[in-house]
């Protein structure tokens, strides 16, 4: 069982520069925090990146990852969401093996997850679902009974809600 209080969820502005995401995991490592997923992207000017990192650890030493990462001459923000509102979704693209009789369950596992089929063949199919961790986790649960091919995450990427910065 997962312990929540081990579970954080960071955002970084950064500068779109090669070496940054180096020197930011790098301060993740040093203080023994595991990296569960990472998700990069240009910010809306391009000359700046949003970082959404999802990592276990111990609270007292996000305190000390979050200082020193503000102290990183590329990062203008760093900040935990971990307890605060905001809106976070995965994407996951999953491929399942179907025949043609288990295709019938495998599309009502579609539906009911709000997922959307991208591709199908006579003996497997590609779903895209977005939503939450929960989700999609308790959707890979249900589909374990057949034959997932291949799954593909994005890992999490948040944003505050209102009028709050992320």
């Amino acid at each position: 069982m997962k312990n929540n209080s081990d579970l954080h969820t960071i955002s970084l502005y950064v500068a779109n520069k090669p070496g940054v995401l180096a020197r930011i995991a790098q301060v993740f490592a040093r203080r023994g925090f595991n990296i569960d997923s990472l998700v990069v992207s240009p910010a809306m000017d391009g000359h700046y990146s949003r970082m959404t990192i999802a990592a276990k650890g111990k609270p007292d030493g996000l305190d000390q990852i979050i200082k020193q990462a503000n102290k990183l001459i590329d990062v203008l923000h760093c900040f935990d969401h971990s307890s605060e509102n905001v809106v976070s979704k995965e994407l996951a693209l999953i491929k399942v093996g179907v025949d043609a009789d288990a295709r019938g369950e495998v599309l009502q596992l579609v539906e009911h997850f709000g997922c959307k089929v991208v591709d199908i063949t006579e003996a497997s199919l590609i779903m895209m679902v977005t939503g939450d961790t929960d989700k999609l986790d308790a959707l890979i649960r249900m589909l374990n009974k057949f034959r997932i091919i291949e799954l593909v995450r994005t890992g999490k990427v948040i944003m505050a809600r209102g009028e709050e910065v992320t």
